[in-house]
């Protein structure tokens, strides 16, 4: 595309260009004829009329010529019905079926022509066609520049290039460099767009399109907004400059430059890319961004975040490099899947979360969280080696932490915390918050009970069981229900220090988002607190005998 840009740059500076006219006077006017000598070869030359006469007081002092009439001007023949020649000026005014031939590859074509031989300027009025190799303007007022191989009209036209069609309230179009450039409610029209614009340059050789201005392109259900771009209409390629946007069906992109390939499908987005989900309302940032249209794959890095504003409070999440893979894409049961990694910072309000990696599955709603991860809610830390959270309508409907799972509360008070840990850990919500929570397997708890009177502690509790249910409401403990358990209720003054912690206790408040902002600040565990992952034992495959 850069090579594109330098071919059409180097073009627009070897072109002439008139000046634009006032968009509310655009009269027709002929040029200011020149004073100068007409010199023998520049002479315009009578090559035929079935008939001539002239008239000295009448027509202008003009030889009158009927049937057949042709022309010659330094290589170009020019045709008629009937024609009035000046041959003092060395001009004429051509009358029905005016033709202009120039080489093999230019023909003009009209109902009334002027042409003055020492400007070597053609006026051609009504009906007007120009045909130049593949490309054809037609218009009903044009003049075409011999000297500066350049055709241009003021009143309205339409240009046709194989499958591409501009139209425009004023435009001109230059033979040498094949270079055509439209001014004022510019429409151009391919087999895979239409584009609204009020400037635009269009090389016919090259087939690209430079926008200049505010640009509005629709392709399929995709609506691009650009102020500065280039598109090869041959090779159905494009770059958009200056914050372009893309929106499909409400998936809106931007960007600082967007590159797009019509026949891949595939599109890239530079600097400051934004992509917003309208319909599901959230939105992915950073400084690079990649979709492929036909599978759905996208990707972005680079300072990447996501924004998930569904509800009342946004979630803000920073990972190095974000991926959506899209599955049964052209069917009803289409679905996608996200994948976060590395460095997975996530923040809200009333809820945190760090991980390496994150998957979230639209199929199912599941969010699962990988290799070392820790969920903060208000005064609570949760973790485990694995961490599965299921969605139901953008609001979280359960959570289930797998292996090593530890849960602990801060209290506020040097050194207490409560603590329960286990195998698993189940957590069931209703209306975003929690009411039953489950610890499964090894159950070890930690805890002080309070004394709802006076709101102070009864002492301190450790106890055993295989199972625990807690039962909440209004995020405040009702009931706990255990099977048979083995515990010791400790005096507050009589705590023995090394049962204050349940071991693998660990407090990450340092690990902890503190704002959307603080997400891009990764800070790791200390040295010896990562979790460890217990490889556990599995039976071996049984084969059949022979």
């Amino acid at each position: 595309m850069l090579l594109f840009a330098l071919c059409a740059t180097f073009l627009y500076g070897a072109t002439k260009s008139y000046p634009l006219p006032d968009k509310d006077k655009k009269t027709q006017q002929k040029p200011k004829e020149k004073k100068k000598e007409t010199k023998k070869e520049d002479r315009v030359y009578l090559i035929h009329a079935d008939r001539l006469f002239y008239e000295r007081w009448h027509n202008n002092n003009a030889q009158v010529l009927q049937g057949n009439v042709q022309f010659e001007h330094n290589g170009a023949y020019l045709y008629c019905d009937s024609a009035n020649f000046f041959e003092d000026t060395n001009s004429f005014e051509a009358f029905g079926n005016v033709k202009m031939l120039q080489g093999d590859t230019l023909s003009l074509i009209s109902d009334y022509g002027y042409y003055d031989g020492n400007d070597q300027l053609m006026q051609a009025l009504d009906n007007v066609v120009m045909k130049h190799r593949e490309t054809t303007l037609y218009t009903d007022s044009l003049y075409f520049d011999r000297l500066w191989n350049m055709g241009y009209f003021q009143e309205g036209g339409k240009m046709v290039d194989k499958t591409t069609t501009l139209v425009s309230d004023w435009g001109e179009y230059h033979t040498d460099t094949k270079m055509a450039i439209f001014y004022y409610d510019v429409v151009m029209v391919d087999k895979n767009f239409v584009l609204k614009t009020d400037s635009l340059y269009y090389d016919t050789e090259m087939k690209l399109a430079h926008i200049v201005g505010p640009s509005n392109i629709t392709s399929g259900e995709s609506h691009i907004y650009s102020e500065l771009g280039y598109y090869n209409t041959d090779l159905e390629q494009g770059q958009l400059l200056q914050r372009s946007t893309i929106d499909n069906g409400g998936r809106i992109m931007t960007g600082d430059s967007i590159a797009y390939n019509g026949k891949t499908g595939v599109s890239e987005a530079f600097r400051n890319v934004v992509y917003t989900d309208t319909l599901n309302k959230n939105m992915l940032t950073g400084n690079y961004g990649y979709y492929e249209e036909p599978t759905g794959y996208a990707m972005c890095t680079d300072s990447a975040m996501t924004v998930d504003y569904s509800q009342k409070d946004s979630l803000f999440m920073h990972a190095d490099t974000f991926k959506v893979f899209t599955y049964n894409k052209e069917t009803d049961s289409v679905y996608r899947v996200i994948h976060a990694f590395h460095k997975v910072r996530a923040y809200r309000t009333d809820l945190q979360a760090v991980c390496d990696s994150l998957v979230y599955n639209q199929k199912d709603s599941c969010m699962t969280l990988y290799r070392d991860p820790i969920v903060w809610n208000m005064d609570q830390q949760l973790l485990g080696e694995e961490i599965k959270v299921y969605m139901k309508d953008s609001v979280i409907d359960r959570a289930h932490v797998i292996n090593q799972a530890f849960s602990i509360e801060d209290l506020h008070e040097k050194d207490q915390y409560n603590q329960v840990s286990s195998k698993e850990m189940f957590a069931f919500f209703k209306n975003g918050e929690i009411n039953e929570g489950r610890a499964v397997g090894n159950v070890l708890v930690a805890y002080y009970p309070i004394d709802e009177s006076d709101s102070t502690y009864i002492g301190f509790v450790t106890m055993e069981t295989e199972e625990m249910r807690m039962y909440m409401e209004k995020q405040k403990l009702q009931r706990i229900w255990t099977p048979k358990s083995e515990g010791v209720v400790y005096p507050m003054t009589q705590i023995p220090p090394l049962k204050r912690y349940l071991e693998g206790f660990a407090w990450f408040d340092y690990v902890r988002p503190l704002s959307k902002e603080d997400i891009f600040v990764w800070r790791g565990k200390k040295a010896g607190t990562e979790l460890k992952v217990v490889k556990r034992r599995q039976a071996p495959l049984q084969k059949l005998s022979e």
